[in-house]
């Protein structure tokens, strides 16, 4: 309305219009019921960032009441807002046009994670924020067991593949009993299972060093790890980082290993391995028996990650595993080496015998060190003609080996004072077990050859306890075996036992080769089959040498058992003996 003065200037009437508002003051009242129970926070912000409307929870929220807050300046009420994540949603609604969402943790009184939303409009902006703490803290929580559960998983793999490379590692080095062998198959489980490459130390008793084997996950740089490994050991210092692992006993990292190792290396050396470029050097004691029997030096080159700590526990395990292992091969080779040496000392030199050539040879077996019962002899026989045995008394240890001692000698005493052919020396020996209380159960075949007289070609007594049969070559080159006309009972079970002997005559240049069952006999195997391949291995010796006449004794014993024995071991002992007939005059 308006006031309408007279000439006095004073209101002489008042002109208005009165309207009716009770609907839209009831509008605006149920619009601030409908904000004021709403469980989200609202404001309302002038086009001048001044405070409009406020609801409670809104107020609750600012920690400020609603009615302080209308009418204030954003800005002014808030001052650390405009660096604010919200603050910068603001600004880009008011500048752009366009609704802003954002999920964003307010500080306060309620501080707490809040979904926030921010609409553009006529009046300005309209700000919900609804607190969304719990979720987000279970979606954190969530993730956060989603990463401990990958974390876990990574760990299993990682300790499933340290227990499959700790088995196969066992089975590696488990599987051969030379020391050599078992540096090279360790060096190469351990490359790309747990780094880059790596070198294997070995320590002697003296405490001198030597690289015995390396290998490295790319096929081009093994030569240059080869040379490496060749060059370094003269190269290192007393205060090398080997050493220190090798004298305290305990695992050394090196970080910047290229550099870190090259500054006390010299010459080629330091060239390869700055060359090589490892970034992380692990330096593992292998002990075993309360000594540290070599160091292993594994390197991750860049872009491989150092090893987690089970990974390192584990490469810890396979360094004593096989320093246990590979010192066990060390005495085992002792052992045998004892144990070979004992045997071939109860093993003559065989005699030569006039118009013959003989050679012999003794292989231990591989599988165990310790003596066996195999044996081989030749001897003269008091002008009757020499006597050529093989045999073998059953059992692997040191009383088969002294029973081997005890049926050679007293086969040799009596062939000597009664000079009786095979078949009665068999028996006699039959007889002289059972007298002397030898427990002892053999088997055994008796050669004497009988030298040539004018015309009268060699001749040949034989009888077989047993035994395989000896392979008999003709100067034509045919392979055959020599059989009994019926096999006979082994030596050693029923004294007095019938022996039937053999006679037969050979021609020069004929061979003869003697045996024992270790050069044919394989496990889960046919023995016809082991005999069939015997035949033809000699055959094959045979035919490469130009034929019969062209034999040498030596050459195709150390042929048979070349061929015979993968890898030139044996499961078993073996013993054997090859003659060849000269012609006469030679």
């Amino acid at each position: 309305g308006a006031c309408v003065p007279g000439p006095a200037g004073t209101t002489v009437r008042v002109v208005g219009v009165v309207s009716d508002t009770t609907a839209e003051h009831d509008a605006d009242a149920r619009v601030a019921r409908v904000l004021e129970t709403m469980p989200a926070a609202f404001a309302l912000l002038d086009d001048a960032w001044r405070f409009r409307h406020v609801n409670g929870a809104a107020g609750r929220l600012l920690g400020v009441p609603p009615d302080e807050l209308v009418g204030a300046l954003l800005w002014d009420a808030f001052p650390g807002a405009r660096r604010t994540e919200l603050g910068a949603a603001l600004r880009t609604a008011a500048r752009t046009g366009r609704d802003q969402h954002l999920e964003t943790y307010l500080p306060g009184r309620r501080a707490g994670w809040y979904e926030v939303r921010v609409w553009p409009g006529p009046d300005g902006l309209s700000v919900y924020a609804q607190d969304v703490t719990t979720r987000v803290r279970a979606q954190r929580t969530t993730v956060r067991a989603h990463r401990h559960a990958r974390r876990a998983l990574r760990s299993v793999e990682r300790h499933a593949r340290g227990l499959a490379l700790l088995a196969a590692v066992r089975d590696d080095l488990g599987a051969t009993f030379d020391v050599e062998e078992g540096v090279v198959r360790f060096a190469r489980r351990l490359v790309p299972a747990l780094g880059s490459w790596c070198v294997v130390t070995l320590a002697d008793e003296r405490g001198a060093l030597r690289d015995a084997a390396c290998w490295h996950d790319d096929p081009a740089l093994r030569a240059t790890v080869a040379r490496y490994a060749a060059l370094r050991q003269p190269a290192l210092p007393p205060e090398a980082f080997l050493r220190r692992a090798l004298r305290t006993g305990r695992p050394v990292v090196v970080e910047d290993a290229a550099t870190a190792g090259g500054a006390v290396l010299s010459g080629e050396a330091r060239d390869l391995l700055h060359a090589l470029g490892p970034r992380t050097a692990y330096l593992v004691p292998m002990r075993a028996r309360e000594r540290t029997v070599g160091v292993l030096s594994l390197y991750l080159d860049p872009g491989r990650p150092d090893l987690e700590a089970d990974e390192v526990a584990t490469l810890t395990q396979l360094a004593d595993r096989a320093g246990l292992m590979l010192d066990n091969a060390r005495l085992y080779a002792e052992q045998r080496h004892i144990a070979e040496t004992l045997q071939r000392s109860l093993l003559s030199d065989p005699v030569q015998p006039p118009g013959a050539r003989v050679a012999t040879r003794y292989v231990a077996a591989a599988a165990a060190a310790q003596v066996g019962g195999d044996w081989y002899d030749a001897f003269d026989q008091d002008g009757a003609g020499s006597v050529l045995v093989v045999g073998d008394v059953m059992g692997h240890d040191t009383r088969a080996t002294a029973a081997m001692s005890q049926v050679r000698t007293l086969l040799r005493g009596i062939a000597h004072s009664t000079g009786l052919p095979p078949a009665a020396l068999l028996r006699r020996l039959d007889h002289a077990l059972a007298d002397l209380d030898v427990r002892a159960v053999a088997t055994a075949v008796v050669l004497r050859l009988e030298p040539a007289t004018g015309e009268h070609p060699v001749r040949l007594r034989w009888a077989n306890a047993g035994h395989l049969p000896p392979v008999l070559v003709t100067p034509d080159g045919r392979v055959t075996e020599l059989h009994a006309a019926q096999p006979e009972l082994v030596l050693g079970l029923v004294p007095g036992t019938e022996r039937r002997g053999a006679v037969t005559t050979l021609p020069a240049d004929a061979v003869l080769l003697l045996y024992t069952d270790g050069l044919v006999e394989r496990r889960g195997e046919d023995l016809r089959t082991g005999l069939a391949r015997l035949r033809r291995v000699v055959a094959d010796l045979v035919a490469e040498a130009g034929g019969a006449p062209h034999v040498d004794p030596d050459a195709l014993v150390d042929g048979v058992l070349a061929r015979m024995l993968p890898g030139g071991r044996a499961d078993d002992d073996v013993a054997v003996l090859a003659v060849r007939i000269r012609p006469a005059g030679r």
